[in-house]
């Protein structure tokens, strides 16, 4: 007597049906936690810069005189954000940092002043509406 081995077809069919459903509920969660995790780039730098920007005014009793008093990040210490200083009118008692997501966080833009007040200005459909109050970092508007 001679016994066959393997699969089936309808046990592959099966386990790629299994698989196709599992891949279709964990790629979306996986992207969004991805996401999450690289937001985390621009906020991090946001409030470091807004403490290095508070040690040069305390030095020099202005933000920057045309430019902010500090370097922005810049790549390839920074991936998935760019960072822009905007200062106020000289002699500057204001700016505004922004950082603007690129790559595959394009659609998210923060910013923060020299006031702390942080505000979400753009983001992806599905992450909610921007906020004028906090740094939108989770889908649905969750700060």
């Amino acid at each position: 007597m001679k016994m066959q081995k393997g699969f089936t077809l309808i046990e592959l069919m099966i386990t790629v049906a299994v698989v196709s459903i599992l891949a279709m509920i964990a790629l979306p969660s996986y992207s969004d936690y991805v996401k999450r995790g690289n937001i985390t780039e621009a906020t991090s730098n946001l409030a470091g810069l807004r403490v290095q920007m508070e040690q040069y005014y305390q030095d020099n009793r202005n933000y920057g005189s045309g430019a902010c008093g500090v370097v922005m990040p810049a790549s390839p210490s920074v991936k998935y954000f760019t960072f822009a200083c905007v200062p106020g009118a000289s002699p500057s008692q204001t700016y505004t940092i922004t950082a603007t997501g690129a790559g595959s966080m394009a659609g998210f833009t923060y910013t923060i002043d020299q006031s702390n007040n942080k505000q979400t200005t753009a983001a992806p459909a599905g992450w909610g509406p921007t906020s004028t109050t906090c740094w939108i970092t989770k889908q649905g508007g969750a700060c």
